[in-house]
């Protein structure tokens, strides 16, 4: 045996050691899987959600102006035309809002450009009413749910004739 040196010592050092080790381990592999939880939500869940909702505006928008677009081929001299129209009740399982107006163009100053804005939220889709340019001045709103109507009345007004649109 030596002097001034116990066993025990050297084993009570080594398992303190261990336990310290043992508990920064862990501590860092709990804050990485914290980190890690909180990202997982917006990168693997919410933008995918978002890019899928991105394109079904764009569908949406892009069918709602071809609608607007036939109703102007089709539309009288004189008179008033209906249609319904059908788009889907929510996309990703929320509603949504869409938007028929017009605003300032930044290129031609004389000429207003008109839009279809689909927006739930920060998401918003603008989509270009093409075909009927500035010809007719066109605006509304409606959301997903029930049937839509596209009405066109000849005069320009609805307070002109009997059936208002």
């Amino acid at each position: 045996m030596k002097t001034g040196h116990t066993g025990n010592r050297l084993q009570n050092d080594s398992a303190a050691a261990n336990m310290i080790e043992y508990l920064m381990v862990t501590a860092v592999t709990m804050g990485l899987l914290i980190v890690m939880l909180l990202l997982v939500n917006t990168n693997i869940m919410e933008d995918p959600a978002n890019r899928v909702v991105y394109v079904a505006f764009t569908d949406i928008g892009n069918g709602v102006s071809t609608r607007m677009i036939d109703v102007y081929a089709i539309s009288p001299a004189e008179g008033t035309v209906f249609t319904n129209f059908d788009i889907p009740d929510d996309i990703a399982g929320k509603d949504y809002f869409v938007e028929v107006g017009t605003r300032q163009n930044k290129v031609n100053l004389a000429m207003d450009d008109q839009y279809i804005r689909i927006s739930r939220g920060y998401l918003t889709t603008d989509i270009a009413l093409t075909g009927i340019g500035a010809t007719r001045g066109v605006t509304g709103s409606t959301t997903g749910k029930g049937m839509n109507i596209i009405c066109y009345n000849s005069s320009g007004t609805s307070s002109n004739s009997e059936v208002k649109c």
